[in-house]
């Protein structure tokens, strides 16, 4: 492995695993509600994104503004449309995660990011034509069939679940039709979008500044290391790897996330849970058979 793909490699690895634990800062304030702990992350990750691109990063910002100048009317509705759209699907996604961390269940928000790319391979098929092979097509049956058995159980975790999935699955077709433009300098426009739809959530249900030194400790972590790292390294990833095998590396977020789920907050699981998600582990090894099989020969 040359440095460069070892470098998007641990780029596209480091994220799923953050994320994976995420859970852990978010139960630690599970108190507020969840709009609530999104708005502060979002103002305080603005703050941060934007320091550092002032900072540090002001060619690459004078570089998209010459590019975003040089571009037809088109093609400049075309990009301001499709952030636009990104940071609506970004901050769904954190929205509904938060509340499935806390008001739900921690099964149900690592479910998500098991299902998560198998919707974004139907999403890319639906919207990008990308084809799909015949195993494929089972796999995502097979995931449908665990899906529904997991909804016989607990419809309310499997809908919720899905939710998180959707946003996040069709954020990343998103940001995969998103050319030429600095992730960095993306994230930054996304944060102030997203802090921009919030806004009105935040008035309507308007709560006491909160004064807790581990309220604001636990949003300055989720900001940083949940949130600003692991959604550039994602990005940059995407730079240098082809989208299957990132496709691959998401499993790590909900394995780490089970993990943490029984492992440190003692979640219970069922016969009927357990038959369901070794189900959709089948669908997962079906679906990325050939990748899977490309990968071992390579290391022979």
């Amino acid at each position: 492995m040359t440095e460069n793909k070892r470098k998007y490699f641990i780029s596209g690895i480091v994220p799923y695993i953050i994320w994976g634990t995420m859970s852990v800062p978010l139960r630690n304030i599970k108190d507020f509600p969840p709009h609530e702990i999104l708005y502060y992350r979002i103002l305080v990750s603005i703050f941060v994104v934007w320091g550092i691109i002032f900072l540090f990063r002001k060619e690459a910002l004078k570089n998209d503004l010459d590019l975003f100048k040089s571009l037809s009317s088109s093609k400049k509705t075309r990009l301001m449309l499709l952030t636009v759209v990104s940071s609506f699907l970004i901050t769904g996604n954190w929205f509904t995660y938060i509340y499935a961390v806390n008001s739900v269940s921690l099964k149900a928000a690592a479910f998500a990011y098991m299902v998560c790319p198998l919707l974004t391979a139907l999403c890319g098929f639906i919207i990008l034509k990308e084809q799909l092979t015949k195993a494929k097509v089972i796999a995502l049956v097979v995931a449908f069939i665990s899906i529904i058995l997991l909804a016989t159980g607990s419809l309310h975790e499997v809908i919720w679940a899905i939710i998180v999935a959707s946003f996040y699955a069709i954020y990343v077709i998103v940001l995969k039709i998103i050319k030429g433009v600095d992730k960095f300098n993306l994230l930054g426009i996304q944060l102030i979008l997203s802090g921009l739809m919030m806004l009105p959530l935040y008035f309507f249900n308007a709560a006491p500044f909160p004064i807790q030194t581990s309220f604001w400790l636990h949003i300055f972590l989720i900001a940083i290391v949940f949130t600003i790292i692991p959604l550039f390294l994602n990005s940059y990833a995407l730079i240098g790897m082809p989208s299957s095998a990132l496709g691959i590396l998401i499993y790590l977020n909900p394995i780490v996330a089970f993990t943490v789920a029984f492992f440190y907050f003692k979640e219970k699981i069922d016969l009927h849970q357990l038959f369901a998600y070794l189900l959709l582990l089948l669908s997962i090894v079906i679906f990325n058979a050939q990748l899977l099989k490309s990968v071992v020969y390579k290391k022979q």
